[in-house]
């Protein structure tokens, strides 16, 4: 009985700790999802009277952009700020950047696994294109990659008209964070 036990309470355990990382895995994703359905209504809002709105009572972020990237079939709502909370439910834009309605270098972050995960699929010459909050489409070009380490390196000030899409790096791989970082750069055009 204890060897019966034994055996079946390991298989038992390996059981319930595997769905637990996948469940986690699939309420991350869900979440992310979610809240992109939530954003667009704020944004639409934002779009109507061109002011904040909170995509729900509790956030501290708002919707501040739309991204398209039409090769990947993406749009994605863009948050004021890249903390690690708002990057749970979309792209966040660094607050120390600038707003795609303002001359300067736009840095805008997301998390490898859910919503950035399309970068590793682009290539230099596609169009990348990002709605302002006065209803604006702004063009950019895809025009380098390349990979980061943030403990030697920093993302540099690439001037007037630039866009760098961050997350990061490698993809597919179950260690967090981490020091490398995927940089797509992008110039308006």
């Amino acid at each position: 009985m204890k060897k019966f036990l034994r055996k079946y309470g390991v298989l038992c355990a390996l059981l319930t700790i595997s769905l637990t990382a996948f469940g986690r895995a699939g309420y991350i994703k869900a979440k992310a999802i979610l809240a992109q359905y939530l954003l667009d209504d704020a944004w639409q809002q934002t779009l109507a009277d061109g002011q904040q709105h909170k995509p729900w009572d509790w956030a501290d972020t708002f919707p501040v952009a739309k991204l398209t990237v039409p090769s990947q079939n993406i749009e994605q709502l863009v948050l004021s700020g890249a903390s690690g909370r708002n990057l749970a439910f979309g792209p966040g834009h660094l607050l120390s950047s600038s707003l795609p309605d303002q001359p300067g270098h736009t840095i805008l972050g997301g998390h490898r696994d859910t919503h950035f995960e399309f970068l590793q699929y682009l290539k230099a010459g596609e169009q990348i294109s990002i709605q302002d909050k006065h209803g604006v489409s702004h063009q950019y070009i895809v025009t380098q990659i390349e990979i980061h380490n943030i403990e030697t390196d920093q993302i540099q000030d690439r001037g007037v008209n630039q866009l760098t899409l961050v997350t990061c790096y490698p993809f597919n791989t179950l260690e967090v964070g981490g020091p490398l970082r995927y940089l797509v750069h992008a110039e308006k055009v």
